[in-house]
């Protein structure tokens, strides 16, 4: 897989939010499980919709990413209007 969009935001309490959506730990997890040579974060930072405070999930992202060894341009986040070219490997 050239690119995936993964979900970080919108995770706490994981209790009830585990089974509709990954947190950034999760998310940087299926980026390695689905050998994603890009990644990029979606579905965080617009509305606050659960209890994980408005900027937490970009922490956690970046602390998972350290934990895994991902680097930050293989699992990247955009910020708001930006834009970015991604070169994608074809078919294999």
């Amino acid at each position: 897989m050239d690119l995936a969009l993964l979900p970080i935001g919108a995770y706490e309490p994981r209790w009830f939010m585990r089974g509709q959506h990954m947190n950034p730990r999760d998310a940087v997890r299926a980026h390695l499980d689905l050998r994603a040579w890009h990644s990029m974060g979606i579905h965080f930072g617009t509305w606050r919709l659960t209890d994980e405070g408005f900027d937490e999930p970009v922490r956690a992202l970046t602390e998972a990413r350290r934990e895994k060894a991902v680097a930050d341009e293989d699992f990247f986040l955009l910020e708001t209007g930006e834009s970015r070219d991604v070169l994608l490997r074809g078919p294999t």
